[in-house]
């Protein structure tokens, strides 16, 4: 890093370009988590599906990569704490399916929604921003440390001191740490890439392919900005540290929390103690480039609520997607793309909590 240049603003409008074009690449392709879910379970359609899941082993390869390099330290990450709270995984991805489901999209489809002129994703978002806060500082955040974070296991008593899926395997096999990785990633992200362009109708479909690996490759992008060029020597603490991060450690995309510290810093603006950081500009950024787009195609449209029923179901959806986001330590990009891709246990675990919500919410409306 070249003398002079704040790591901090490098952080910030590093993870603002990388979010500004997420936005532009998840509306140009429709890229949403919740409607793959759907396509599969109502349709039978696997398209978005493998798109999604061509962006998780782009992400987990290339991130992966970098650890292995030394070029960032997964283990630093809060996805690979050794404390497992398993309760609050399972129960707050299950909530955040539900609520992203009643809702008609994630916390980044709604993000990419009010780019494209959507009033009520506004007001969803409002929402799920105050209900995200609460789980952080509030009343549901109370219930979530009393009630839900103390059910968890402590994987530092078997003498880990990470819980990706490579140190287990390390561990049971005697496999050394290097080794215990690439072999994870070989089975896990190449048996991904496997199962993804087997669907000759997927391989022939560009814009799904470019889409998923451009959205990938820009989870990687976000781990080596805040993991390395955003990781230094403080020059007022002389203590090494990430540099404009929400967790004061590396971080990726991830939207939950980072909407509710949007929302506190617009209440308490004058509040000299609270920065810009990385969250915060990549939410932003996903909402411009967004616009950006529906903008420059003439696809820019305003959007409301359908009826009162409507407006009363999106409601309940972003509160649920608030507190499970928090609770489960992230949403459908946070977990289901970020925490996925470094091998974390606690990762599957919300992501298998986030789907099964949505598939047995989905099952229920059929009905």
């Amino acid at each position: 890093m070249s003398e002079g240049m704040n790591p901090s603003m490098l952080v910030v409008w590093g993870g603002f370009v990388l979010a500004f074009i997420f936005g532009v690449v998840a509306n140009k392709t429709n890229f949403c988590t919740m409607g793959a879910i759907s396509d599969v379970v109502n349709m039978e359609h696997w398209g978005r599906m493998r798109m999604w899941l061509l962006t998780i082993a782009v992400a987990m390869i290339g991130a992966n990569l970098l650890y292995y390099f030394g070029l960032i330290d997964l283990s630093k990450s809060v996805y690979q704490r050794p404390v497992l709270p398993w309760l609050s995984l399972l129960l707050g991805g299950a909530l955040f399916g539900v609520g992203m489901t009643i809702a008609a999209g994630c916390t980044n489809k709604n993000l990419v929604r009010v780019g494209g002129g959507s009033l009520r994703s506004v007001v969803v978002l409002t929402v799920l921003a105050i209900s995200a806060y609460m789980t952080l500082k509030g009343l549901f955040g109370q219930w979530r440390t009393s009630f839900l974070d103390p059910v968890a296991v402590d994987l530092s008593q078997w003498g880990f001191s990470a819980q990706g899926l490579p140190q287990v395997l390390a561990k049971l096999t005697g496999l050394p740490d290097k080794t215990a990785l690439l072999v994870t990633l070989s089975v896990v992200g190449l048996g991904l890439l496997v199962f993804v362009f087997k669907d000759k109708r997927f391989r022939s479909n560009p814009s799904h392919v470019f889409g998923a690996v451009v959205l990938g490759l820009l989870v990687v992008a976000a781990w080596y900005l805040t993991g390395h060029l955003g990781h230094g020597e403080d020059p007022e603490t002389m203590e090494t540290v990430y540099f404009a991060t929400n967790t004061r450690t590396l971080e990726s995309m991830s939207f939950v929390a980072p909407v509710a510290y949007n929302l506190e810093m617009l209440m308490l603006w004058t509040d000299k103690s609270l920065r810009m950081t990385f969250g915060i500009a990549s939410a932003i950024g996903v909402v411009l480039g967004s616009f950006a787009y529906a903008i420059s195609t003439r696809q820019f449209r305003w959007e409301g609520f359908a009826s009162m029923e409507d407006l009363r179901t999106q409601l309940i959806g972003a509160v649920l997607m608030g507190f499970g986001g928090v609770t489960a330590m992230g949403c459908t990009i946070g977990q289901g793309l970020s925490g996925i891709s470094t091998l974390a246990i606690g990762s599957f675990l919300a992501l298998t909590g986030i789907v099964g919500g949505a598939v047995a919410t989905m099952k229920w409306q059929q009905r």
